[in-house]
């Protein structure tokens, strides 16, 4: 017997990664010595004091029943604390708070539980590809809003036609920013609050990278900003700021109508996460090795940007600095479209990059790097293209 997919699951988008994957890959099995820069995998281990607090809940009989629906007190108290240790936010923990298993799940299901189909829902452009999985699955519109060099990659609020604006009901963000590594400031988010409220538009601060600034320059949360907390939420994940991607660890806090909706979907999809990565969790935040773990993280990445962004330039390849993630977004050279330049550079010098197109229209042009092998590699692969002699 054969059984068709629904007509859900066939209106996705097509997984741009999968495919950047596989393109590697038959690369590698050709016996190609390649040099994966488009990849968003943190590379590093785990913080250590992570991994014992883990082995020691896993072990703990206490851990090995079902968790409560919405997650453990001590988890979302921890949560509530860091941030008003870190950006000065208060939130009630069980109204304002929500446990996710990564962030994805959050930002996926969100138009699922607020939006109905047909309403309105603004995405930046460039943009994480997964924000489109969201709104095929929601069954929601969405208009895009681009994201430009001689605005820092940061939205222009006023371009943003008023009849979009009246009719959207969220709008995504991403600072720092994935693919371009640009920096929210608190100028912006002042003037996004004052958008939000004239418009009645859902602000969802995706903060995936909030531990990852560069220059001695703390990432801004959307959550410091006064009024925040009226208009929108914000996404934390652990993948990046402890090395935790494969543990699908995150929380979410914020405006309390938004997330009681998202705990309400959860109900209904999950028994929120395994009770020994909750209790590991809340040691992530609290353990006091915690800010010199995430402090050495961030001295690593700033390192691998400095090496490749040297390289770049003494080839004449200048990209747009970033101030923040672990990516580095480069221009194409004359001639080339992003895919084509990906595909030259993974054909004839063994490095792979994701192509900017994948990130949406606005990112044909670019490619974005991914700064998450060792700076003598990263150099190794500046060289490889300078071989190619597309640069002056």
């Amino acid at each position: 017997m054969e059984f068709q997919q629904s007509q859900l699951l066939t209106s996705l988008p097509k997984q741009f990664f999968a495919t950047l994957v596989k393109k590697v890959n038959q690369k590698i099995a050709a016996g190609v010595d390649v040099i994966n820069l488009g990849q968003g995998n943190p590379d590093k281990p785990t913080p250590e004091y992570i991994v014992k607090s883990t082995q020691k809940w896993v072990a703990d009989p206490r851990t090995h029943k079902y968790s409560l629906f919405r997650g453990l007190p001590a988890f979302k108290q921890a949560a509530a604390n860091f941030y008003h240790e870190k950006y000065g936010a208060v939130f009630d923990p069980e109204k304002e708070v929500a446990i996710l298993g990564g962030s994805k799940i959050g930002l996926v299901e969100l138009p699922w539980a607020l939006m109905n189909p047909g309403d309105t829902l603004l995405l930046p452009d460039p943009g994480y590809p997964d924000y489109l999985s969201g709104a095929a699955l929601g069954k929601v519109k969405f208009e895009t809003v681009p994201l430009l060099a001689e605005n820092n990659f940061l939205p222009d609020l006023e371009a943003i036609p008023a009849d979009v604006a009246k009719r959207a009901k969220f709008f995504y963000l991403n600072y720092p920013n994935n693919p371009t590594g640009a920096v929210a400031t608190p100028e912006f988010y002042t003037a996004l609050v004052a958008w939000a409220k004239q418009y009645h538009v859902g602000i969802i601060s995706d903060f995936a990278y909030g531990a990852l600034g560069f220059d001695g320059q703390a990432p801004v949360s959307f959550m410091e900003t006064p009024g925040a907390k009226e208009v929108g939420i914000e996404f934390y994940t652990f993948s990046k700021t402890f090395n935790m991607a494969g543990w699908r660890i995150a929380f979410a806090v914020g405006n309390p109508d938004i997330i009681g909706a998202l705990n309400l979907i959860q109900d209904h999809l999950f028994v929120s996460l395994f009770p020994a990565l909750q209790e590991a969790a809340v040691e992530a935040l609290t353990d006091p090795q915690r800010d010199a773990a995430i402090e050495q993280i961030v001295e690593r990445y700033e390192e691998r940007r400095n090496a490749f962004v040297a390289a770049a330039n003494k080839i004449g390849w200048h990209p747009f600095v970033p101030k923040g993630t672990f990516y580095a977004w480069m221009p194409v050279p004359a001639g080339y479209t992003s895919e084509s330049f990906a595909d030259l550079l993974l054909d004839k010098a063994g490095v792979a990059v994701a192509p900017g197109n994948g990130f949406g229209t606005h990112g044909e042009g670019y490619v974005r790097i991914g700064l998450l092998i060792e700076p003598d590699r990263l150099v190794e692969a500046v060289d490889r293209i300078a071989k190619l002699n597309l640069f002056k």
